[in-house]
């Protein structure tokens, strides 16, 4: 389920946009400025998936800054002081008395400057790819020239952005980020936000921070030297500098499982729920999950033995993201598909969801419809053996599977009634003879 999106105002009188998910000691996680927008965000499998790992045992935190994502725009005040307005208007309207905070990239600086100057607030600091003085990072011929761009075609500045990030190798990627930066913010905040940015310097306040505090760095960045992140490191009392592989600034890019890894062993989370399901005695209730990929044999010859297998691997990957993500368990791999089990109905159900929206996301990414799903999800008590799950329940709810048309999400009557008034918007779609079964039984479709 998306997140509830409200709104507070800062000290200045601008409409800050934030959202809460999941529950625990709280993460504030500060905007990627200037590639925030919180709605948006939300629909990009990869970076959803980032937020629920770090969000897994957490009330995880997220707002958007002045002139970007539902944020108000019409600021002209992008100083360091405007940027901690809106991250102090966050922390007492919900309110926070301590808390987690993560800073990356640009932010990196406000996240410093607020730790300083809060320490009885912030209980660990998390810089990813940040700087404490923009200047060390801005005297790049490649950074001055994309500059000087902005001035000149904003299609053109976003195109090249994103390819700086992305590398030049990454052409659908960087096309798809560009127009979502285009949709974060515009030409004119970023002629205000821009020089304010350029201007910022914290580097004084390093010594005052007296959290816990963790630098991570990926190693092959081409626009930021790790040399920057080991003066950083050396200057903050009580830090830890981890490098990891990789060449993306962006967080849920790349190896997204090591950078979260880092950060729940620095915050002292435990692993996900997922990875600690033990098999259950007979009698315990579940909610089983199956997927089937539709289509599997006219794309083997399509596309060749190789080229189908891409796309199983494809589905592989988003099934077992949305599982973790969820709290599921995988059973077992069907050939064309993955048996997943929940304790919870309602995290089956947004799994479920989850992974529909990813595959539609994956066709968008590849520019043809080349891998299509359907999920039936059933609740009951099975039988635990061996690692696997056995019985009537299991066998309806691959029945019910094989029901769905694809891109379908349908659930039997059982799961209905586990995720009432969870809002859901779940539709009957009537009765169904079911192979196996004699008598017929009402399913229900999840819109997603």
């Amino acid at each position: 389920m998306e997140p509830q999106i409200r709104y507070v105002k800062a000290s200045d009188g601008v409409n800050i946009a934030y959202y809460t998910v999941g529950e625990g000691l709280p993460l504030v996680y500060l905007p990627f400025t200037p590639f925030s927008h919180l709605q948006l965000e939300w629909q990009i499998p990869e970076c959803r998936h980032w937020y629920e790992l770090l969000g897994a045992q957490r009330m995880f935190v997220r707002f958007d800054g002045r002139g970007t994502g539902l944020s108000d725009r019409d600021s002209e005040d992008y100083s360091l002081e405007a940027q901690l307005s809106d991250v102090e208007a966050v922390v007492e309207r919900l309110p926070l008395e301590r808390f987690a905070m993560f800073g990356a990239v640009d932010a990196g600086a406000t996240a410093i400057a607020y730790a300083a100057r809060n320490p009885e607030r912030v209980s660990h600091l998390v810089l990813w790819c940040a700087w404490a003085r923009r200047a060390d990072v801005s005297r790049t011929p490649r950074t001055l020239a994309l500059r000087a761009l902005l001035d000149q075609d904003w299609d053109v500045y976003t195109e090249t952005t994103a390819r700086v990030l992305l590398g030049w190798k990454a052409e659908a990627e960087a096309r798809t980020f560009a127009a979502f930066y285009r949709q974060c913010t515009s030409p004119e905040v970023l002629r205000y936000l821009v020089p304010a940015l350029y201007d910022m310097d914290v580097k004084a306040l390093l010594p005052e921070i007296r959290c816990p505090t963790l630098v991570l760095h990926r190693r092959e960045i081409p626009t930021l030297e790790v040399g920057v992140m080991k003066d950083l490191a050396t200057q903050i009392p009580n830090a830890n500098l981890v490098l990891l592989e990789g060449e993306s600034p962006i967080p849920f890019m790349g190896d997204t499982s090591a950078v979260a890894r880092a950060v729940r062993e620095f915050l002292g989370d435990e692993e996900m729920p997922s990875s600690r399901i033990e098999d259950r005695a007979g009698g315990a209730a579940v909610t089983i999950l199956f997927t089937d990929m539709t289509g599997s044999t006219p794309l083997t010859q399509r596309l060749g033995d190789e080229g189908a297998q891409d796309v199983v691997r494809a589905h592989n990957v988003i099934v077992r993201q949305a599982l973790r993500s969820h709290g599921g368990r995988e059973i077992k791999h069907t050939g064309d598909g993955i048996m997943g089990s929940f304790a919870s109905a309602s995290r089956a159900v947004e799994c479920a969801i989850d992974i529909q929206r990813a595959v539609a996301a994956y066709g968008e990414r590849e520019q043809e419809t080349l891998l299509q799903v359907k999920v039936g999800l059933n609740a009951g008590e099975p039988v635990a053996e061996e690692g696997d799950l056995y019985g009537t329940s299991v066998q309806l709810a691959a029945r019910i599977r094989d029901t769905a048309a694809a891109g379908q999400i349908l659930i039997s009557d059982v799961v209905r009634g586990l995720t009432a008034g969870k809002r859901f918007s779940i539709v009957d779609v009537g009765e169904h003879t079911l192979k196996g079964f004699e008598e017929p039984v009402r399913l229900y479709e999840v819109r997603w």
